[in-house]
């Protein structure tokens, strides 16, 4: 079963910020056969952890899924431990547009902006 958070509830395990929730939603409605984005943690990068977005088709058994404003986030149930409290943002500067994760959780994090330690 997934547990199923909309629109940012006060209670939610990973926020999705309104602008972060627009550029998912374009990214959703212009790749053809996707309706998500999964937010994973894997073992690597400069500080020990880096995130990963991939654009799916939808959510796997016991995943938490965010929705917000057409956006659909969905986090596995192993790197959501890592996740808690974390807001999904856009960021703009002179490298580009690119989702960034604030994560509280994080003590170290590269200037890259993907990798972390906890």
């Amino acid at each position: 079963m997934n547990a199923i958070v909309e629109d940012n509830a006060v209670r939610a395990p990973v926020k999705v910020s309104d602008r972060a929730a627009q550029k998912i939603a374009g990214l959703i409605r212009d790749s053809a056969g996707s309706s998500a984005l999964r937010i994973s943690v894997e073992g690597g990068g400069c500080s020990g952890f880096q995130y990963r977005f991939d654009l799916v088709q939808g959510a796997d058994e016991g995943d938490t899924v965010v929705r917000k404003s057409g956006a659909v986030v969905v986090v596995d149930p192993i790197s959501l431990p890592y996740m808690l409290g974390s807001e999904i943002d856009l960021t703009d500067n002179l490298m580009g547009e690119s989702l960034e994760v604030h994560n509280p959780l994080a003590v170290a994090a590269c200037g890259c902006g993907t990798s972390f330690a906890i």
